[in-house]
């Protein structure tokens, strides 16, 4: 009998949530797994509204998955102040909050499960066209995508294989980023790029993977 490794995560909308509980049955689906998985994933945007009913000694982690939205200066700020709130959570009741965060949008790591989307946007509608390619679909618009019925049929056509291969090209966006001496913005212990495409929600699946065996550990 396998034992159980708990993942609390924050997420900003119903497409996170879906996908996360998805990666959740993926995981718990796997030969090879070393543990099983609980990932509960909560639709809440303000890591201060969940950690101030929150008890560190029940939750001492938590991830947070949200997007950057743009370079507009409000939403910027918006993000940032999550950022703050997350250092926050740490000082006020010692629970250490992980980023895992997509610039501009989730869409950018939906996306990438199938197909290389390395150049920059200049707005998130541009998302859809790359959306369509990779899972086939014809969607009316993002809101379409969204759906829950359109976004689940997405789901269904990716395994952890696809996932693999979304960690992998993300790794490449952020040589890339390297590479091109991008500014990486650090605030409260986090860091960020203000320019797309940029990600660390690969991270926290790597994380996940790793330490459930779907990924071998790095020496």
């Amino acid at each position: 009998m396998l034992e159980t490794k708990k993942y609390v995560l924050t997420v900003e909308g119903e497409t996170e949530q879906w996908y996360f509980t998805w990666l959740r049955d993926q995981i718990n689906g796997f030969e090879g797994r070393t543990y099983n998985v609980s990932i509960v994933p909560k639709v809440q945007q303000s890591p201060m509204s969940f950690y101030k009913g929150t008890n560190s000694k029940v939750t001492p982690e938590v991830i947070h998955i949200c997007d950057v939205e743009s370079t507009d200066d409000d939403h910027i700020e918006k993000f940032e102040n999550i950022l703050k709130e997350m250092k926050e959570a740490d000082r006020q009741k010692k629970i250490k909050y992980q980023l895992g965060y997509s610039n501009f949008t989730f869409e950018l790591w939906m996306i990438l499960h199938k197909k290389d989307c390395f150049g920059p946007f200049n707005s998130r509608k541009q998302y859809l066209a790359p959306i369509q390619q990779a899972f086939g679909e014809k969607f009316e618009n993002l809101d379409h995508y969204k759906q829950e019925s359109a976004f689940k049929r997405c789901l269904e056509k990716l395994s952890l294989n696809d996932v693999k291969d979304a960690l992998r090209r993300a790794d490449k966006i952020a040589e890339q980023n390297v590479k091109d001496r991008k500014k990486l913005v650090n605030l409260c212990g986090y860091s960020y790029y203000r320019n797309n495409p940029a990600l660390s929600i690969n991270e926290v699946v790597k994380k996940i993977f790793t330490e459930c065996g779907v990924l071998p550990k790095r020496k």
